[in-house]
């Protein structure tokens, strides 16, 4: 079996092509010695937050169980739990409002209640949302928070220098809220296309994009996504962005070329 060998600027120019922004002077430092929170230092404190914080979510995944069929019914009905989750995260989030980690599962009960396309009016989505019909109040108030608690997640873990240091919780957390973020500009972008029309508080900077505004910035929170551990995120980055699509087969094409059939790329 032939083996293709590449230089660090070939992989570079790959990781280029998933991530316009990637610089590898810039790369991810993970440290694992770091506090698991950056804002949340004091051992005890974090893990008496996160105690509570586990509690919340753990009664959220006993419904989704439930529902699924998995374990009897015990509980309260999951759209119930959720609301109740989403309760108790704000409790705590009133206490601690610079833990990251439950913005971030705040902004993801509130995707499994109201959906991905929850910026979008006109059109109807399907993808397993638990809240069908909504009045839209209740939506366009869901549809802020969200925004709001990734946008605050990411803020509050994103690196301030270019070579500072992550833990690898805090790395993993912002990683998944740019993620979230991203499937939510993703489906919006989709929703638009499909003709539906963009409603959200008109004070939010997303309240005056067009579709290929979502697209983009769908696109570029995959790759950091990818950037801090996601996998699944950095691929995504490449095939919602038509341009990277376009130059990584062209690059493709090219290194097939030098290489012959044994790239496969």
């Amino acid at each position: 079996m032939a083996y293709v060998s590449l230089s660090t600027r070939d992989l570079n120019i790959l990781e280029k092509i998933q991530d316009p922004e990637f610089d590898p002077s810039r790369t991810v430092q993970i440290d694992a010695s770091l506090p698991r929170d950056p804002h949340v230092t004091d051992p005890t404190q974090y893990d008496d937050i996160a105690t509570q914080e586990s509690k919340i979510i753990l009664a959220v995944q006993q419904s989704e169980l439930e529902l699924a069929g998995l374990k009897p019914r015990t509980g309260a009905e999951p759209v119930d739990a959720y609301k109740n989750c989403l309760s108790e995260l704000g409790a705590l989030l009133s206490s601690n409002p610079s833990y990251a980690s439950a913005r971030n599962n705040r902004a993801q009960a509130i995707r499994r209640l109201y959906g991905d396309g929850l910026l979008v009016v006109g059109v109807e989505q399907a993808d397993g949302h638990l809240v069908l019909n909504s009045e839209r109040s209740a939506r366009l108030s869901a549809a802020s928070e969200v925004l709001s608690d990734l946008e605050t997640c990411i803020s509050l873990l994103s690196p301030t220098t270019p070579n500072a240091h992550l833990s690898p919780h805090a790395a993993k957390t912002l990683s998944l809220a740019h993620t979230q973020r991203a499937a939510i500009y993703h489906q919006t972008s989709k929703l638009i296309a499909r003709g539906g029309e963009v409603d959200i508080d008109s004070l939010r900077r997303e309240a005056s994009w067009q579709r290929l505004d979502f697209e983009e910035a769908a696109s570029a929170d995959f790759a950091l996504g990818g950037r801090y551990g996601n996998e699944i995120a950095k691929g995504l980055a490449v095939s919602t962005n038509p341009t990277a699509k376009l130059c990584g087969q062209m690059v493709r094409q090219a290194m097939k070329k030098e290489y012959g059939p044994v790239f496969s790329g």
